[in-house]
């Protein structure tokens, strides 16, 4: 492993970047890989943190008959393999699930919850049980009892996409695929409640909710949609998240597949599958206001090439991202690493890898108490098998802190 990252470091200082004030380095920089799961293929939306227990949870798939739940302590840390989901869960043959595509994210009640995707093409073209996908399923795990609970399934040859959670009352919001219908979970009593159709063709991944317990997704125009949850009202922006000219109709359709939230300044920044930044500030009442930021990186051409499935904000008041992944990228077989500095509007590369290093980030904002952020990354392996429609490569967690050097 030290020789990797040695090899990473004089990789990546070769390559022109610009520089922050306080340099960032790979001494910022952690990676971690899985053990244990030998055939680890790819990890998505699947990491959340723990405040209560202080530890990450990433789910980790093979893409073909196994979904791992790990868990990184952070205090000593430590990964370990927590189970496969099948015995985890103890589901049955007819209860397949491909991967974890949702945020893990901890509840009131400290437990962590997530949701189940076909993940393959046995859910999209054998819809029918049993030959195919029965249904999604709604997790949760308790991390004191060392526990996986099933709470209850999505729609009939559903997949779950995403969730978010309610911090008032404890509802769990979530969204199925391919159909894209608004689901609503009530844990306490094992009630679901579809709010209905919200778009078509391409699924977005990504719903989020506010620190009133609203909920927010996009339609297939990328208008924003909210469940208030004080009224149970369904309220529709009457305009769209922004989108650049040129913008192709898929990408639209595709919508938002990260968010990150300034919680002192109740501001939730947004990145569109079109690579346009916004400012979303919410309100309790209502839809918001949007603030259009512009593109992820400094470009003339626009739409802005790249793709940026992650995002976390920092404690130094800045919001960082990665660029690249599923062949978008700005700088061939290279992903970058951003910082946005909302007080200059200035974007800045602090950061490159090659695509053997670092072809990919998700996470949605996943950060513990002394500002690491941390991410499901992974890079290009033709070691690995090519499964599935992202190619072959290796998962890792991925630990980032542009305050302080982590690197051991």
């Amino acid at each position: 492993m030290k020789l990797l990252l040695t090899v990473i470091v004089l990789t990546i200082l070769t390559l022109p970047l610009s520089v922050t004030a306080a340099r960032i380095t790979m001494d910022n920089v952690k990676i971690v890989e899985y053990p244990d799961f030998p055939d680890a293929h790819s990890t998505w939306r699947s990491i959340g943190y723990s405040a209560r227990h202080n530890k990450v949870y990433i789910g980790v798939t093979n893409h073909r008959d196994k979904v791992g739940l790990f868990e990184y302590d952070v205090p000593s840390r430590e990964i370990r393999l927590l189970g496969f989901l099948p015995e985890l869960a103890h589901l049955r043959d007819w209860q397949w699930q491909g991967k974890i595509h949702s945020q893990i994210l901890e509840g009131t009640d400290g437990k962590m919850y997530f949701a189940t995707d076909g993940g393959e093409s046995r859910e999209e073209y054998l819809m029918n049980h049993p030959q195919g996908y029965n249904s999604g399923l709604l997790l949760r795990w308790d991390p004191e009892a060392e526990i996986l609970e099933q709470l209850g399934t999505g729609l009939p040859n559903e997949s779950i996409k995403d969730i978010a959670l309610d911090p008032v009352g404890g509802l769990v919001y979530a969204i199925s695929y391919p159909s894209v219908h608004l689901l609503l979970f009530d844990p306490g009593s094992s009630y679901i409640r579809d709010l209905g159709r919200l778009g078509s063709d391409h699924v977005p991944r990504c719903i989020f909710s506010d620190r009133w317990g609203n909920a927010y997704y996009v339609d297939w125009r990328q208008r924003l949609v909210k469940y208030e949850r004080d009224t149970g009202r369904i309220l529709f922006s009457s305009q769209s998240v922004p989108w650049f000219k040129g913008t192709t109709g898929e990408q639209i359709i595709t919508g938002i597949p990260t968010y990150a939230t300034d919680s002192e300044l109740g501001i939730i920044y947004l990145i569109t599958y079109s690579n346009m930044m916004v400012a979303f500030r919410p309100r309790r009442r209502g839809i918001g206001e949007i603030e259009i930021l512009g593109p992820t990186v400094e470009t003339e051409k626009l739409p802005p090439p790249g793709y940026s499935p992650n995002s976390a904000f920092g404690d130094n008041g800045k919001l960082y991202y990665f660029i690249g992944g599923h062949g978008r990228y700005v700088v061939k077989d290279t992903t970058l690493l951003m910082e946005y500095d909302p007080s200059t509007e200035k974007r800045t590369v602090v950061l490159k890898f090659p695509i053997d290093v670092v072809s990919e980030v998700t996470g949605c904002d996943v950060k513990d108490g002394q500002g690491n952020m941390y991410f499901c990354g992974r890079r290009r392996s033709e070691d690995a098998e090519n499964v599935g429609e992202s190619g072959a490569s290796k998962p890792f967690l991925l630990i980032f802190n542009p305050n302080k050097e982590i690197r051991e």
